[in-house]
């Protein structure tokens, strides 16, 4: 059983560990889920990946986190925070789901929650997110949490211009918090 430090309606949130490797192939391993960030990725290059994401919760007190059905137990995918400038308190939102929890919702339902964490629980003064240009689901995401687009920018994992974002503390709407 899973022990979570954060949870939805229907999710919750877990921190990752080197006995998450299957977890982190089936997510990140994924070649539909990873396509439009730089994807498919080979098994060393999730091992890298889940190393990243335990050293972030190390260092810095985040992670990409893991995520479950509370219902189910099953993997969802992943949702939280890496830094992004943490000297001038901005990190960033991301969030992976499984194909098999695409438009469920869960999505929105995860970020909000990470969004409410961000900046009561752990301080953080402002959020940057992007998202490959064709992602129209994950811009929805940001939309809907109050994200407001800043400017365009490379991102190498795609060789892609990328919209970015930024949602600064007491901006996020009130239908967005979980």
């Amino acid at each position: 059983m899973r022990e979570y430090f954060l949870r939805t309606p229907r999710l919750g949130f877990s921190i990752w560990t080197h006995a998450d490797l299957l977890l982190a192939l089936g997510l990140w391993g994924d070649p539909e889920v990873t396509r439009l960030t730089g994807g498919p990725f080979a098994a060393h290059q999730v091992r890298e990946r889940l190393e990243r994401e335990i050293n972030n919760h190390a260092e810095h007190g985040v992670q990409y986190w893991p995520i479950f059905q509370l219902e189910t137990g099953e993997h969802v995918g992943c949702c939280g925070l890496q830094p992004h400038k943490p000297a001038e308190g901005i990190f960033e939102l991301g969030f992976q789901l499984r194909v098999a929890f695409w438009r469920r919702g869960f999505a929105s339902e995860a970020a909000a929650a990470v969004v409410t964490r961000a900046f009561t629980t752990l301080g953080i003064l402002a959020l940057y997110a992007g998202h490959h240009p064709d992602n129209q689901a994950s811009r929805a995401v940001l939309k809907h949490l109050g994200f407001r687009y800043t400017h365009d920018e490379f991102y190498p994992p795609t060789g892609q211009i990328e919209p970015c974002y930024l949602l600064r503390r007491g901006e996020v709407p009130r239908f967005s918090r979980p």
